[in-house]
């Protein structure tokens, strides 16, 4: 499972990875609407706790915060990313942490790549599938990441080369 934190919009991807196939199995929004930070956060917690429980995976991986200018809206971020952490340990899974750049490296081939070149490479990597919006684009890059960080990324290796990445 793959998760892109956000406060507002937290991406969430499941992929199976078995041996060196990868198939991707689900991917959603979680939306935290208004209101207070508390409620916001449980919000996150409650929706990202049932995704876990409906799909259960067997590992995560979490995407770190990018820090920008904005320090009230890089902490905020963190505290949502504090839940996307928290999730998947209590349902009892390791998870994996990577930098942005680590991600788009991994599944773009270049650490600067933008959304519409993370979106165009998990659509090439898992063709036909309805993705829920940027941000589960993101979560699956994510967790392809991690799968490819993990040794199941033979097929993602593979896959970057035909693109020509």
């Amino acid at each position: 499972m793959g998760i892109d934190p956000g406060l507002r919009t937290t991406g969430w991807g499941v992929i199976e990875v078995s041996g060196s196939k990868l198939t991707h199995v689900a991917n959603g929004l979680c939306l935290s609407g208004a209101g207070s930070l508390a409620a916001r956060l449980l919000a996150l917690h409650e929706q990202l706790s049932e995704i876990v429980t409906r799909f259960a995976p067997t590992a995560a991986a979490v995407e770190q915060t990018f820090v920008n200018r904005d320090a009230a809206g890089t902490l905020k971020l963190g505290q949502a990313r504090g839940i996307a952490l928290l999730v998947p340990a209590q349902a009892g899974l390791e998870v994996g942490e990577y930098a942005p750049n680590a991600v788009k490296k991994t599944v773009v081939g270049v650490g600067h790549a933008d959304k519409r070149q993370i979106d165009h490479m998990v659509r090439l990597q898992f063709p036909g599938i309805e993705i829920a919006g940027p941000d589960a684009a993101d979560a699956l890059a994510v967790a392809l990441c991690h799968a490819h960080h993990t040794g199941g990324g033979n097929r993602l290796a593979a896959a970057l080369a035909r693109a020509g990445a």
